[in-house]
């Protein structure tokens, strides 16, 4: 057995990884062993041999041999070193002839994402993504560099499970200052964000094969978490007040609870009437159903004042709220939260105590500081006035390129709207060709929660500048026009 070219083909694999000689050398028969290019019963030559032909040390060379011998790949008989014999079923074939056995995925975990990941790169009109480039990342840092200067050796520990007392106390200010939510602090759970609220909800409300209902078309991250939750999900139709479930589904399709957006549909970006509000929380209570009431960007309403949450609308609404600061602050936050009615806290703080370890204490104060101190107020109005700058800038391009044969939906809140188009078009083929021009349309089709299909695209607007805009709506324009 050549030594030496055994070795230097190991260094050349392991190129521009730093090591020390010793590790170096153990990884080289270790790797050889596992690959069975050392058999079991070969015996290794002696310490000093083989320090020389390496030109190392022995040190090296006893170090490497005593770590794989104490990991039993090596045995000490005698004066000799042998491969272990009873490596036949560990060691494998050599890695290039290997072959991967395909394993099958969970029936819950067979859900189909549209169609890539963007998130990385940019490309315009990804939704659900604000502005970050005018984010105060300054006042930020400062706000987490003051915590990180008052932090104790105890906050390094996991944290509290049901969030930090001061950001509880800080939302709940906001909340029912802002969105009319009547709440305190106890009712408040800090979250990981909107993703897992719902899939926290899912599992503490309703047991597998139980019926749950979402918008169609709707969210589709809502769709795959209580899909992977084992639900049985119904797709209700939306009309221009948002969802709509008729007697009949009440009655034959009685749900555990009912997730929706009615401060502005996604993805159709309808807004819920006060009236439909209230009709739903009264048939909710008639059939002892909960509502999760998501409201992601209501923040940023142009056409008059938001509309209050249903949560604060009558007493004792059978309302969960959803809140997350990824479209107000920055999605790598990772900061949700969710409002729960007051006989659910003690439950769901079992829940999260039991299965929700929770960490990163320094965020959440910083975040609380940063809402105290009137930060999240400023550059929530500095994000109005430059998302309504943009969205009027994306209307007024899609009715210069796509006004002939587009629809404009919900335009009046959010930092997203939506493009209906004719039947005869296919949304998913248009994304696809759009994506690789660098503009990420989000087909309506693929968000469809029931029967009924829904043609258009999908158009996140808080990341692309009013100068551009008109130049990515022409590039869809083209886009769209090979499939006219």
């Amino acid at each position: 057995m050549d030594y030496q070219f055994l070795f230097d083909q190991f260094n050349a694999r392991q190129s521009g990884i730093k090591q020390s000689q010793q590790r170096r050398l153990y990884h080289c028969l270790r790797d050889t062993i596992l690959r069975g290019q050392l058999k079991a019963g070969m015996q290794l030559p002696g310490s000093r041999t083989l320090a020389t032909e390496l030109k190392v040390s022995r040190n090296t060379v006893l170090y490497a041999y005593e770590q794989l011998i104490t990991e039993g790949l090596l045995l000490s008989v005698g004066r000799s070193t042998l491969v272990a014999s009873n490596l036949s079923t560990l060691v494998s074939t050599p890695v290039a002839a290997n072959i991967t056995k395909p394993r099958q995925l969970s029936a819950r975990a067979q859900l189909t994402p549209w169609p890539t990941d963007p998130h990385g790169a940019f490309a315009a009109f990804m939704s659900g993504v604000p502005a970050l480039a005018h984010f105060p990342i300054a006042i930020w840092r400062r706000c987490l560099e003051r915590v990180w200067r008052e932090l104790n050796f105890q906050q390094l520990d996991y944290a509290n499970a049901v969030g930090e007392p001061i950001l509880r106390v800080a939302i709940a200010e906001h909340l029912t200052s802002t969105r009319g939510l009547v709440c305190s602090a106890e009712q408040i759970f800090i979250t990981d964000g909107t993703q897992q609220s719902l899939g926290i909800c899912a599992h503490a409300l309703a047991s597998a094969g139980d019926i749950v209902w979402i918008e169609n078309p709707g969210y589709g991250g809502a769709f795959q978490s209580l899909k992977a939750a084992e639900l049985d999900v119904r797709g209700i139709a939306v009309d221009a007040e948002g969802i709509a479930p008729t007697k009949k589904e009440w009655e034959k399709f009685t749900p555990k609870f009912i997730y929706t957006t009615p401060s502005h549909q996604f993805p159709l970006g309808s807004v819920m009437s006060v009236v439909r509000r209230l009709e739903l929380i009264e048939s909710a209570k008639q059939y002892d159903a909960l509502i999760i009431e998501d409201d992601y960007d209501s923040e940023f309403r142009r056409d008059g004042p938001p509309l209050p949450a249903m949560q604060g609308l009558v007493a004792d609404a059978p309302v969960i709220y959803l809140g997350t600061f990824s479209k107000t602050l920055f999605p790598a936050l990772r900061i949700g939260y969710m409002v729960v009615p007051k006989g659910l806290v003690e439950p769901f703080a079992g829940i999260l105590k039991l299965g929700h370890l929770r960490g990163r204490s320094a965020d959440q104060l910083a975040l609380a500081e940063f809402l105290r101190a009137g930060h999240f107020a400023n550059h929530l109005k500095k994000m109005r006035r430059l998302y309504a700058a943009r969205r009027d800038a994306l209307v007024a391009a899609i009715n210069k390129h796509l006004g002939h044969i587009a629809i404009i939906y919900g335009g009046s809140s959010g930092i997203h709207l939506t493009i209906a188009l004719p039947e005869a078009l296919n949304d998913v083929s248009i994304s696809r060709a759009a994506l690789a021009q660098g503009v990420y349309t989000q087909p309506l089709s693929k968000l469809a929660t029931g029967s009924v299909l829904c043609n258009g695209l999908m158009l996140g607007y808080a990341q692309v500048p009013e100068a551009e805009m008109d130049k990515y709506i022409s590039l869809l324009a083209n886009v769209i026009s090979e499939y006219v």
